[in-house]
């Protein structure tokens, strides 16, 4: 177990599944239909699905594939809160949540790099998804549970932050040239459901913006 792996044990609380599934009732709530908040939510089920897939994944070719997948949306959705929803959280007077938040994400990022050198084969690599998983839903949790929330009360310019949240995932996961078109305020979703369709294909067919270094394909034995 590495330091990294150590540290996250010693901080991130167990909070029980219930809680976490309050957390996440209680944030859709706060949100309106195919604003930042429900598209930050909807990333959300995405990135527990993939772990869940990863979890169950048993040969190294599906592990290597739902590794592709869930670095693809958990890239994405970092990448849209990195540059967008936590620079707000700390304009609008959470400087400490903000700053909380990118180390969290930075942690990830750096076990996620870890774990793309694990051979998938072996035992380890479970091991090492399984750290990850916990810190991120832990990380989910917090940002349910008050963060967003926060963000939600106190950021006025909330049209912006939907715009540009969308913008930055797009262009990330889906391959969008330009700010996507915002999404009807009639819609109950956002396009979570094409996005699930096409981290499918990603998972399965394309390395996806973390690619798998040559050391781990060969290692892996997988296809180039």
């Amino acid at each position: 177990m590495s330091i990294v792996d150590k540290v996250l044990g010693a901080i991130t609380p167990p909070e029980s599944p219930d809680a976490r599934a309050k957390a996440t009732d209680k944030a859709r709530g706060a949100a309106a239909p195919g604003d930042w908040l429900s598209m930050a939510l909807d990333h959300h089920g995405q990135i527990r699905a993939a772990f869940e897939r990863a979890q169950a994944a048993a040969s190294a070719e599906d592990r290597i594939a739902a590794f592709k997948a869930l670095a693809t949306v958990l890239n994405g959705h970092a990448l849209a809160e990195e540059v967008v929803l936590y620079p707000a959280l700390a304009k609008n007077g959470e400087k400490a949540h903000a700053s909380l938040a990118y180390t969290e994400q930075t942690t990830a990022k750096m076990q996620m790099a870890e774990l793309e050198r694990i051979d998938p084969a072996d035992e380890a690599w479970h091991d090492k998804l399984e750290h990850i998983q916990g810190a991120v839903l832990h990380h989910m949790f917090e940002e349910e549970g008050t963060w967003f929330l926060e963000l939600k009360a106190k950021a006025p310019d909330q049209a912006f932050l939907t715009r540009r949240y969308a913008e930055e995932y797009g262009r990330y996961v889906l391959g969008v040239g330009g700010p996507p078109t915002a999404p009807a305020a009639s819609e109950p979703r956002t396009f979570a459901a094409e996005a699930d369709t096409a981290l499918e294909e990603v998972g399965r067919n394309d390395a996806g913006p973390l690619q798998l270094g040559a050391r781990t394909q060969d290692e892996a034995g997988g296809p180039a």
